[in-house]
């Protein structure tokens, strides 16, 4: 038994039995034992700051590029209750669209495979127009989404990816109403030429450059049936298992005299 081994009973556990070469070895899945969340007055109590739910539900199309289960979507609108439209603007699939008929919420979904350049000031004109937002922007050269030079995923650079991100989310903060509320999936990962992308930073820092501010905590989405998952690698990298679903609002604007 190694030195790692002898101090880390829990590293014992996940490698006894491992085969001499670990890159054919197959993990389990681990059973983790979350905290207990307090007892409060939300209308969603599951809905914490880890969120695991490992079925997608009836929403969307799970053969979309970048698709993800419908039921974060779900309790989300189901806690905040928006009032007016939610929209869209980045919708793949159809998801949201998808949850909002079954909770009866009117809804607008647009993507650039319509032609609707989320990221164009010009295109995306809406203003004061929307209860809630919901967006799931296409990563950076992780996954190409669309075969459109001005999609997200298609910039030339990081530098022009958050250029045309951060006008993104200055539209959304522009359609929103007062007090409106936008959510954004997002995640980090590793980029052979960049290094570590923290899009989640990117997304908080151009967020309150926008004028928005948090509404709650940030949530952790476990990523579950990830294709990731189902890759081995010969490199070293600390794997990601989840991505973040970060809430911000529009302010109410001061009415003092």
């Amino acid at each position: 038994m190694n030195r790692t081994s002898s101090i880390n009973p829990f590293f014992v556990s996940r490698t006894n039995g491992m085969p001499a070469n670990p890159l054919v070895h197959r993990q389990k899945p681990t059973y983790a034992r979350l905290p207990l969340a307090p007892i409060n007055g939300s209308p969603v109590p599951h809905l914490t700051s880890l969120y695991h739910n490992a079925r997608a539900g009836e929403y969307g199309d799970r053969s979309y590029p970048g698709n993800c289960g419908g039921n974060l979507i779900k309790d989300l609108l189901l806690y905040f209750r928006p009032e007016g439209i939610v929209f869209d603007p980045m919708a793949g699939s159809g998801t949201c669209r998808d949850v909002c008929e079954e909770l009866g919420l009117p809804s607008l979904s647009w993507d650039i495979h319509d032609g609707f350049d989320a990221c164009d000031a010009a295109v995306f004109t809406a203003s004061e127009a929307f209860g809630f937002i919901w967006a799931h922007p296409a990563y950076w050269r992780q996954k190409l989404y669309a075969d459109d030079p001005r999609d997200l995923s298609r910039a030339s650079t990081l530098s022009e990816f958050l250029r045309r991100y951060g006008q993104f989310i200055r539209n959304c903060a522009k359609a929103l109403k007062p007090n409106g509320k936008l959510a954004i999936l997002m995640g980090d990962y590793y980029d052979r030429q960049e290094g570590f992308v923290p899009l989640t930073f990117h997304t908080k820092r151009l967020a309150f450059a926008a004028g928005l501010s948090q509404a709650c905590t940030d949530i952790i989405r476990f990523s579950h049936n990830a294709t990731s998952s189902r890759k081995v690698y010969r490199s070293s990298f600390i794997p990601g298992l989840h991505d973040t679903c970060i809430v911000f609002e529009k302010p109410t604007p001061d009415v003092t005299p």
